[in-house]
């Protein structure tokens, strides 16, 4: 016994280790991604994934894994800049803003599944909206505090940080919580397939081209969301959310579609406004429909119960009892 606990204790060092060393990576590779569509200093960009993995993170293996997302947050802001003092003030709020939005998730009762309206009200609106003021706010006041920005670029580089923070967990944190317990269909038809692919192709014809022409379409884009979250639940309607998201994100910042004409403050407005809307959609809808199900399967599972029960109750009985039972009844009603 003694001598297996100390290789059981390296086993799970290792596997700690391993853990943490995998968050600091995806929260770094990530990053690289979200500042491909920078529009502040390199640095500010209104898509950042890194906090919809940070998040999910930390609600799959608890506070201890802050160290890896708080490292992740310095080796991308390092290169950054504007000097090591600010650098490390952004990363603490890279690190806080997860955080915090974890702990008043667990506080209300959030459960990772995402099969309540509770569990997608409670990710919109204080993981994702209320969460990431924390790093919005930190990480701009210090870059104007250090002299990277002027006081006059506060509020348009705060709504670019927090739409950033914010899209990152309302798109990152579903997506990866739904494929944590997909499995891969086997013997579905193949037009449940053709299905699907149809839904994420529609979505991203139809975010294109509302996003190119400079008339208001960008509502069509909510049909398919729909469809997606009655036809596939949150695994189907997570990724053509996210994908609408993208596509939207992108013409934002070339300034293209209904974002043309109008300055940055404007832009995040319109794409928070566009990207709210997506993701309530997509997460309100999948889990009213997945409780849906949940109810109806209790209710299939009640009737078999009690009709089992009443079976029990009631057995049958012999064909000559049931016989000799009938005559005087039948004798009865001839007479």
């Amino acid at each position: 016994m003694t001598e297996t606990a100390p290789g059981a204790r390296l086993r799970r060092y290792s596997a700690e280790g391993l853990r943490l060393a995998a968050v600091t990576a995806a929260y770094y590779g990530s990053a690289k991604l979200g500042l491909e569509q920078q529009l502040v200093r390199g640095q500010v960009t209104p898509f950042w994934p890194p906090t919809g993995i940070a998040l999910v993170a930390l609600m799959l293996w608890g506070l201890r894994m802050w160290p890896a997302i708080a490292l992740g947050a310095f080796v991308v802001n390092v290169t950054l800049g504007p000097s090591v003092l600010p650098v490390l003030a952004i990363a603490a709020s890279n690190t806080i803003a997860p955080v915090f939005a974890f702990l008043l998730l667990r506080r209300v009762g959030f459960r990772i599944a995402l099969d309540r309206l509770q569990d997608a009200l409670a990710l919109v609106f204080l993981g994702a909206l209320a969460g990431m003021l924390v790093s919005a706010t930190i990480g701009t006041g210090v870059l104007v505090a250090s002299g990277a920005l002027t006081a006059h670029d506060f509020w348009p580089t705060w709504s670019v940080w927090w739409t950033g923070d914010a899209m990152g967990v309302l798109f990152i944190t579903p997506l990866l919580l739904a494929a944590r317990t997909a499995r891969l269909p086997r013997g579905s038809p193949v037009l449940r397939w053709a299905e699907a692919l149809v839904l994420l192709g529609g979505t991203a014809a139809v975010t294109l081209v509302a996003t190119r022409t400079s008339i208001n379409l960008l509502f069509l884009v909510v049909p398919f969301l729909a469809w997606a979250a009655f036809r596939f639940q949150l695994i189907g309607a997570a990724p053509c959310a996210l994908i609408a998201s993208l596509i939207a994100i992108y013409a934002g910042a070339v300034g293209s579609g209904p974002f043309s004409g109008h300055d940055l403050l404007a832009k995040m407005v319109i794409l928070q406004a566009f990207n709210g809307t997506v993701a309530l959609t997509a997460l309100l809808l999948s889990a009213v429909i997945t409780e849906r199900n949940q109810t109806l399967r209790a209710l299939q599972g009640a009737c078999d119960d009690l009709t089992e029960a009443l079976t029990q109750l009631v057995p049958d009985q012999p064909p000559d009892v049931r016989t000799e039972r009938r005559g005087p009844v039948a004798g009865d009603a001839g007479s």
